[in-house]
């Protein structure tokens, strides 16, 4: 199943996509997607609905973010050894983890705001991993079953912010509208391999990342585990599991970062495509 969320900020109706491609109202069966509504069970159950039976949603109906009141958005920094090295950084023999703040989380096709004094901001295709069930201290062989499914993310971060301004990584990752997430939770049955999966991303129609996640450094499964390891993860989580390379910082002869104005496009095998614009942030008083 392809599960969207979709109507205005803040008051999504959860959805699924037909054969058709065409957005159909789970609102009479769920309340959102997200919770325990992402259960084996509570996801098995949906799968029997017969989608001739809903009504479909406005054709030009916003995209919300594809997992509502997600509890925690846990990101995984250089999970792909080229990305590390054009990033100056080691190799890590551990998985780096780190919070994007879940007030950064848009939807899919919504604007990218630059902070105000900005000048560093960067793009990152990554997959995300939705969690289905509570999973604490699980092993590698089992953590997939913990897994709901699949989406999109595009872990915008500011590079001065992040590497410039002391501390932890958190400050140039959890910006609003920094978390883009989406177009669909793709379920799990639908993704046999998670570590199959084409991804690129594109400013303004230059490519810029061509990556596949057969080249992370910590797969899907290890990652699940890991991070179980040192908190449990609840249905409704998601893990953000690293960018390929490609990023403006590593671009050569010198980074290119992002402005107001231009337009980010970026896809996963299956799991759809997202495309945002950027914009200036306004400041009160101006």
């Amino acid at each position: 199943m392809k599960l969207v969320r979709f109507g205005q900020s803040g008051s999504e109706k959860p959805g699924i996509i037909d054969q058709q491609g065409r957005i159909r109202d789970l609102s009479a069966h769920l309340p959102d997607i997200a919770g325990n509504s992402l259960s084996v069970q509570a996801l098995r159950e949906l799968a029997d609905i017969d989608l001739e039976t809903l009504p479909f949603a406005q054709p030009d109906a916003r995209l919300g973010p594809c997992v509502g009141a997600i509890g925690k958005m846990i990101c995984v920094g250089l999970n792909y050894s080229d990305h590390a090295a054009e990033s100056g950084m080691a190799v890590p023999t551990e998985p780096v983890l780190f919070m994007k703040a879940t007030s950064a989380i848009v939807g899919p096709n919504d604007d990218v705001r630059i902070p105000p004094g900005a000048k560093k901001v960067d793009w990152e295709v990554e997959l995300g991993v939705v969690i289905g069930e509570e999973a604490r201290y699980v092993s590698r062989e089992d953590a997939l079953k913990y897994v709901a499914g699949y989406c999109i993310v595009n872990d915008v971060s500011e590079r001065a912010y992040q590497i410039e301004r002391g501390g932890q990584w958190d400050k140039g990752k959890g910006c609003d509208t920094f978390g883009p997430v989406g177009p669909w939770l793709v379920t799990r049955d639908e993704v046999p391999d998670p570590q199959l999966l084409d991804m690129w991303l594109e400013v303004d129609g230059k490519r810029y990342q061509n990556g596949n996640t057969r080249t992370m450094i910590f797969d899907v499964a290890t990652l699940v585990s890991y991070i179980s390891q040192f908190m449990s993860l609840q249905p409704g989580d998601v893990i953000s599991t690293g960018t390929p390379p490609g990023v403006g910082m590593g671009q050569k002869p010198e980074p290119i970062y992002l402005a107001a104005g231009q337009t980010m496009r970026l896809g996963i095998a299956g799991l759809g495509e997202q495309q945002q614009r950027t914009i200036d942030t306004p400041v009160k008083g101006e």
